[in-house]
């Protein structure tokens, strides 16, 4: 099956509502998802992504501000975060693995078995990020507290996937 927009959506709630629930004890508001054919514009604050590979491939990325960030790393470290630290990136990192995680899973059930990359976390001012290529984004944005977090995926079907692959038949020798 191929992943449409709407299914993607339900997929990335479904996960992203268990890890905040779960694993945070946080129960986020949803808002209007949509789909995205551009790069988003330079922002502030954290992004961090990881890759899907199998029969299809793609990025699954969370982006939130640095306040955004310091309140779910305090509630998944139980320890006050004001200023984003190591610590920090790192719970967001383990969020997002997490998350996208559970979105792999789910997706697996229609695509088959995909593998996915360690997480990368990039913090700053002003930054911006890009796919090479025109993507559809699935964006998926929640809201705590007058803050936003941004869950984005992008899937397309992987080319060498559809190259007939080499197999070899071992025969067993016949028992005389």
């Amino acid at each position: 099956m191929i992943p449409d927009h709407d299914h993607l959506v339900k997929i990335v709630r479904d996960s992203t509502n268990a890890v905040f629930s779960t694993m945070l004890g946080i129960e986020l508001e949803q808002c209007d998802a949509y789909v995205d054919k551009t790069s988003p514009p330079a922002g502030d604050g954290i992004l961090s992504f990881i890759g899907l590979a199998g029969s299809w491939v793609g990025t699954g990325s969370v982006s939130c501000t640095a306040a955004f960030a310091c309140k779910i790393s305090s509630q998944f470290l139980m320890a006050e975060y004001t200023a984003v630290n190591e610590d920090v990136l790192d719970a967001v990192a383990e969020i997002t693995n997490m998350i996208i995680g559970n979105v792999k899973t789910l997706l697996e059930e229609d695509l088959g078995p995909m593998g996915m990359s360690i997480p990368t976390v990039i913090f700053g001012r002003n930054f911006a990020s890009r796919t090479v290529g025109t993507f559809d984004w699935s964006v998926v944005p929640f809201d705590l507290d007058g803050e936003r977090i941004h869950i984005q995926i992008c899937l397309a079907a992987q080319k060498d996937s559809m190259r007939p692959r080499l197999q070899l038949n071992v025969h067993e020798p016949v028992a005389t």
